[in-house]
């Protein structure tokens, strides 16, 4: 059995508009609008296969994804997307697997998943949708709320510093780190095309924009505060903003290198790491499931017998 994910393309030429579903109820400027028209971009562009293709979501804005693609899907429960992903990666390893989580869902309910998601490097794309602040609860703090920014539970501002999504993966083993934006599109579509190649567990971050309850945090129109990273092995900086900002060569295979990108003030944008060569838990149980011998049914107990 392969448990490599091959791109089958759609018997008959697939268009965004087939792709869609209903109308996407979020608010009015909300970065998921964005980030589910680039996974729509690149998966016309690829030609994959709506019928062999899965989007797994858990609770939170982001949790609505998988309703707006004419694909397969899985609205699942808040902070379980990834072992509920493993599933579908163990019983169909031929799917594309694409996994959508907010910052409560990746690194506070679901944190512990997320630990093991990473450590058993199973073939997906994980996108994590960051927009710092807990909204379908109505502007809660969440793990990666700024520090000091005021919210509903925290009206004095927010009493700790965040969490860093980066250094989070990086550190946890992750074999592929990387970052982007929603209104960034080019980018964030590379960015999926990039994450789908890697054969396993591509971690993408993605800055997320939610002008209802914290429309100040991205400064979308403005480049300056952010920079793009480079190499022949990564992912291309953005055509539309390369020449408006800061663009650094980074060999994502230097570890080290990327733990600095990722824990600067400053925001970095690109392939921050990559290890094609971690193993996969799902190679390892698929080939111990075809090594194993085959036994008569009718035996399969006789063993716990006393």
């Amino acid at each position: 059995m392969t448990t490599d994910t091959v791109s089958k393309p759609a018997p008959t030429p697939i268009t965004i508009k087939e792709l869609n579903t209903e109308n996407p109820r979020w608010c009015a400027g909300c970065g998921d609008f964005g980030i589910i028209m680039g996974l729509k971009r690149f998966i016309v562009e690829r030609q994959l296969a709506p019928a062999q293709t899965v989007n797994v979501s858990g609770i939170g804005c982001s949790g609505r994804a998988p309703n707006y693609f004419n694909t397969y899907g899985v609205h699942s429960i808040h902070g379980r997307p990834i072992p509920i992903a493993l599933g579908v990666a163990l019983a169909r390893p031929d799917l594309n697997l694409f996994v959508h989580a907010g910052d409560g869902d990746t690194l506070s309910i679901g944190g512990n998943h997320l630990v093991h998601g990473i450590n058993k490097n199973f073939k997906c794309v994980f996108l994590m949708y960051d927009n710092e602040v807990y909204a379908l609860t109505k502007n809660q703090t969440s793990p990666t709320t700024r520090h000091n920014h005021p919210t509903n539970t925290q009206p004095q501002g927010s009493y700790l510093n965040p969490l860093n999504p980066i250094t989070v993966a990086l550190g946890l083993g992750a074999s592929f780190v990387a970052s982007t934006a929603d209104w960034i599109p080019d980018h964030l579509t590379n960015t999926m095309k990039t994450a789908f190649d890697h054969p396993g567990f591509a971690f993408v971050h993605i800055s997320q924009r939610c002008p209802h309850f914290d429309p100040s945090n991205f400064d979308h129109k403005n480049s300056n505060w952010f920079s793009f990273l480079k190499h022949p092995n990564g992912i291309e900086p953005d055509r539309r903003l390369a020449d408006k900002t800061e663009v650094v060569d980074h060999d994502p295979s230097n570890l080290a290198q990327a733990f600095q990108y990722g824990a600067a003030e400053r925001r970095y944008f690109g392939l921050f790491f990559q290890n094609k060569e971690k193993p996969r838990y799902d190679n390892i149980l698929h080939g111990l499931v075809d090594k194993a011998v085959k036994k008569d049914a009718s035996k399969i107990l006789d063993s716990f017998l006393v």
